[in-house]
This record gives C-alpha cells, structure tokens and sequence, in this order.
C-alpha cells in the first residue's frame, strides 16, 4: 500500500489517467484514522473507486485545483478536521500563529470559511459540469442560517453561500458510499435527495414534501426569537429514527436537510478503522518537520464515537450525535499490535476511548430502537431512570490491550464523565486509578456554579466535589500520588461577574493553579451559541445572560487566574465592580493583596499565591 495521489505523477505510477473522486482538503495530507479525509478516501478506494488529495491548495488561484484534472464523479471538499476560523482565530479574534494540522505547525496555509472559498475556486475552474460535495465540521454546523460570530453576523446556510451540490453533515461514511454508488450508475447530482445526513437545495418549497419549515434566513437574521425557533426545532430533529426532513429558505434557494446517517454497526466501525492506512504524514511534509497535529494521537486509539453527555457548548451532537458507536474489541486489539510495530513506538498507548472515553455503550437499549428521547437528555439536569452505567466492556478492553506483548501501559486521555462515573461502584475507578492515569487526570466540570453548569448541561457542584473526595479517597487506598486536572470556561451564557468570582474563590479554596484557561467561543451549531446570539434559552425560553463586552469577558478570564501579577488590575476592578471587596487584603479567605506585587513571594501564604501539589515530590508548593 502507499499514500493517495496528489500529483498526476502518483497517478501516472499507478497506470490511472483519470480519477473518480478528488478530495480538497484543508488539511496537510495524513494518512491516518485520526484524519477524516483520510477515512473518507480510503474508504471509497475499498469501494473500487479512483481517489486523490489535493491538501491545503493556495487558494488565490485555480493552478492547484487543476492539479489532478477532472474527476469522473465529483469533488470532495472539507476544511479538514478543525473549522478553519477556530483554527485561525482565538476567542479574542486574535489571529493564532501555529496551525498544528499544518506542515511544520505554521499558520496560513488555509483561507478563511475554507468550504466556501474552496469550493468557489473549484466552480471558477470547472464550471457547473463537476459535483461538488462539501462535508465535513465546518459544513456540518453550516447546514442551514447560523451565527457567525467571527463576522458578529447571520450567515446564509454554507451549502447556499458555497454553491456546492450537496452538503453531508456527521461523519459521513454512509452517506459518501451511498452518494457514489448513485453517481456512478448516473444519476445527476441534483437528483440525489434520498441520503439520509445530507442536505441538498432547491429554489422553494414546491420541490419538496413532507417537511418542517424553519423561519427563513430573512427570518431569523431580523430577529432573535425566530433564531431561536429555529434553532431549537434543528436541534430536537437531530435524530437518525424519529427526525424529520427540515427546509429553510436562504435567499434564492431553499435548503433541505434529511435527517441524520443511521448509526455505524460494529461491522461498519470495524471496516473503516481496519482500512490499509500509511500511519504517518506524507513525505513531502519531512523537510518542514511533519504535522504536528499527528504526533498528539499517533499511539492513540478510538474505540467509540457519539457523546450522551449533553454539553450544550459542544458540537459533537451535531456531527458525531448522541448514541454511541463503538468497534468490536477485536478491531482495536489488531490497531494496537500495529502501532506496537511502529519504529518509534515505546510501549505507551497515550489514548484508547472516545469524544468521552467511558461512555463505551449506548445509554439505554432502547436507542437503537427508537433513537434518543425528544427534548430530554441522559444525564442532566437530573439522571434518566432508563440509563444504564455499565463500565464492564470497557474495562475488558482495557485490560485485554494492556496484556498485549510490548504495550507497558495503556493512558487514558480523552476525558472521563466523572458523573456518569459517580453512578458506578468503585471498581471501574480503581482500574483508572491504578492503570490508566500518568499521575494525571483530566476532567471538565467547566464551572462550578449551580446555575451556569444548568446552562452548560453539566452536573452540578456538589456532583463534582463529591467525585474530587472519591478520587483522592481511592488514591490513597491504592498509595498512589495522582491528581485531577480540572478544565473551566469562562464567560459562558449564564455566566455573570458574580458566578465568575464564585468559580475563583473555588479555585482558591481546592488549591487549584490552572496554567490554562479557556473562554466560550461561540461555534455555529451549538444550543450555546445560540442563547448567546439570542440572549434565549430556545429549549425552555428563558432570557439568557452572556458577557459580550471585551472588558467583562477579560474579567471573568482574569478571575481563573487571579495570583497572576499581569492579572491584578482586572481581578480588583472585578471586585470592585461586584461589590467584593471582602476579597482584597491578606486574611486567609482574600484573592488578591490591597496593592498589587510584580511576582509572587515564595514562602508567603498571603492571597494571591495559590498552594498547590508538587507532583513530583507529593508535597504542597507556593507560586
């Protein structure tokens, strides 16, 4: 096996002249499951089709996207694994300087709304004679009018603004299979309206049947209820088993979404990740030092997909859904031996889990029959009668691929629900505790006031504090010095100055020093986004608070991070403003001294210089 063409001269070495599909891709070329355009072409090449990249083409002509000529069936384009304007903008809209999906992680490589702009240079330099089908998470959450907040505008739905033929949303196996066998046995593009997790455009509703229709694009860009109207009937369709085909008018054409790709069986999940893949960047990468986006999940394994967790901030239910989609154990044992076979392997597999790594089964039997319940989730704001927390197969898997020869040892790092987790006996935590964790632990309560973690679709505080008191218990049972390594967000919708504050003496009070921090970005597709756009929670209603001005959000960013001397000023001016002033000074409940010093003194057990676990040595330092 060797990597896909990207140059006629791969082509000519392979007796084609000519290809069935060519993918446009944002991305540096990665021969990898890690890398959705990489399964997408490898599994159209199982199918018996001619496939090509054309990765990261400079845009500001049409030479690149001539590269490997005209393809027989279509184009395929993506902005690759990230959205190109998270990859290319900060939560401050500042412009990032490293592109980790990038050939020796240099940022510039990619436009700005890389769907749109590549599939406008392809029209440009093929005209209307070549599908073109847009997919991928940039198109995925693009589907129909969206916030944009890049632009602090509504936008069009991208399949309407990039002209392109079809729109395929999730993950897209299914559906690209199904596309090409109907194009291969020619049936024109825009005849094909029966995929389902495809959207497809028409000029109006006449073209159509047995539909929802949303409030247009007009609509919803005059006004914020009708954003919120519409968001929340997309969101409750999103269902393989009982959504519904859903239409919205977007200037001159209407677009039409079919309800969500049929979960993959374990057969299907099977397939894909025992494709013939390279495992490595390609070559013409060696020179710039690789992509460092590969480096992070070489070692690294995916068991499952899908999320039940319910985090409205995140866009996995739009893309990945809620019912979860696991490999047989079977499968995962094969990757393992061959990522023990790599040259640079050392023993450590850094990864084995998913978007949640214990969410290893569906959370009830019945979605596979009947699909996720309609307004309800399964774990908050209360826990669903029907889940079932069951940790058994995972840890079977577990155990079977540490116990494979030449593995020492099997991480854990995509995150753990710890209130799925709760739930559960002791048993499933003491095998993370004693095998799985590198000292280390990594979880997400985001925030840790009541009201803000409702918003989120989080577990409460007392949920969390709860599971801290258990770790540390189970921990020391085993003799272990391990730690937990909490991620909080600020400025997410709900979230005031007041709450801010809260999460900071929190912070003070567990002796927590988080060296990174993260604001809400507000992503098109998520229920967040939403209420933050629209100031509405579009599920119950309810007028939704967000910290928009630059200022306030700084604030609420600062308050995480309250010791830092580069901090202080925007710390005691929150203070200040919420009427806290009982937190400035040196008493032993205060978050920052009256006057502000340049770096901390060592030694002091004054506000400001936060205690925490030297990890090396188990013992309490002061920064």
């Amino acid at each position: 096996m060797s990597f896909l063409p990207i140059s006629k001269e791969d082509m000519k070495l392979r007796g084609w002249s000519q290809l069935d599909f060519i993918f446009v891709s944002g991305d540096a070329y990665v021969d990898d499951p890690s890398f959705g355009p990489a399964i997408l072409c490898r599994l159209l090449e199982k199918h018996g089709y001619r496939v090509g990249i054309i990765p990261q083409p400079d845009w500001h002509n049409t030479r690149d996207f001539a590269r490997l000529g005209k393809p027989r069936l279509g184009f395929l384009v993506s902005s690759g694994n990230l959205d190109s304007q998270l990859n290319r903008y900060t939560a401050a809209k500042k412009l990032r300087h490293q592109d980790a999906y990038s050939p020796g992680g240099k940022a510039g490589h990619r436009p700005e709304r890389a769907v749109v702009v590549y599939a406008q240079r392809l029209r440009e330099c093929w005209g209307t004679g070549v599908p073109i089908i847009i997919g991928g998470i940039e198109a995925s959450l693009r589907r129909f009018a969206h916030y944009d907040y890049w632009g602090d505008t509504i936008r069009q739905s991208i399949l309407a603004e990039s002209k392109a033929d079809i729109l395929v949303y999730g993950m897209g196996e299914k559906q690209l299979i199904d596309i090409a066998a109907q194009l291969h046995q020619g049936v024109e593009i825009h005849n094909i309206q029966d995929v389902q997790g495809t959207c497809f455009r028409v000029p109006d509703f006449d073209y159509i049947w047995d539909y929802i229709a949303l409030p247009s694009y007009d609509e919803v860009k005059s006004s914020r209820t009708k954003f919120a109207e519409a968001f929340k009937t997309e969101y409750l369709e999103q269902d393989a088993f009982r959504g519904r085909r859903l239409a919205q008018q977007n200037g001159e054409w209407c677009i039409v979404q079919n309800p969500p790709a049929m979960p993959l069986s374990v057969e299907e999940m099977d397939e894909i990740y025992d494709l013939p893949y390279e495992r490595s960047w390609h070559p013409i990468y060696d020179k710039a030092g690789g992509v460092p986006a590969y480096n992070e999940v070489k070692f690294s394994i995916t068991a499952h997909r899908g999320c039940f967790g319910g985090c409205n901030f995140c866009a996995i239910i739009s893309h990945q859904g809620r019912i979860i989609q696991r490999r047989s154990d079977e499968s995962i044992i094969r990757e393992a031996k061959i990522l023990t076979q790599l040259p640079d392997f050392k023993g450590y597999i850094h990864d084995l889990g998913g978007p949640t790594a214990n969410f290893h089964r569906t959370s009830c039997d019945m979605q596979l029959e009947r699909g996720t319940c309609h307004g309800k989730q399964c774990l908050s704001p209360d826990v669903c009668r029907n889940l079932i927390v069951d940790h058994s197969g995972y840890m079977e898997l577990l155990r079977k691929v540490r116990a494979i020869p030449g593995i020492k040892k099997v991480f854990i790092r995509s995150g753990i629900r710890f209130d799925y987790l709760m739930l559960a006996k002791d048993e499933f935590l003491q095998e993370l505790c004693e095998h799985h964790i590198s000292g280390q632990l990594k979880i997400a309560p985001e925030h840790i006031a009541d009201r803000v973690t409702r918003i989120m679709g989080k577990s409460s505080s007392r949920v969390y504090k709860a599971f801290v008191a258990r770790f540390d218990r189970m921990n020391n049972k085993l003799g272990k010095k391990q730690f937990l390594v909490p991620y909080f967000m600020s400025s997410h919708p709900g979230c005031t100055l007041a709450d801010a504050i809260e999460l900071a003496v929190f912070i003070r009070e567990m002796g927590y020093h988080p060296e990174q921090v993260q604001d809400f970005i507000p992503t098109p597709g998520t229920l967040s986004t939403c209420m933050w756009y629209s100031g509405i929670n579009p599920m119950t209603g309810e007028k939704v608070y967000s910290a928009k001005k630059p200022e306030d959000k700084a604030m609420q960013r600062a308050l995480m991070q309250y010791w830092l001397p580069r901090n202080y000023e925007l710390v005691k001016r929150a203070l200040e403003k919420a009427n806290r002033r009982d937190l400035i000074g040196y008493g032993p409940t205060c978050l920052i001294p009256p006057e502000k010093r340049e770096k901390p003194a060592h030694g002091s057990g004054r506000p400001g210089f936060t205690k925490v676990q030297d990890k090396r040595k188990g013992r309490k330092r002061v920064r």
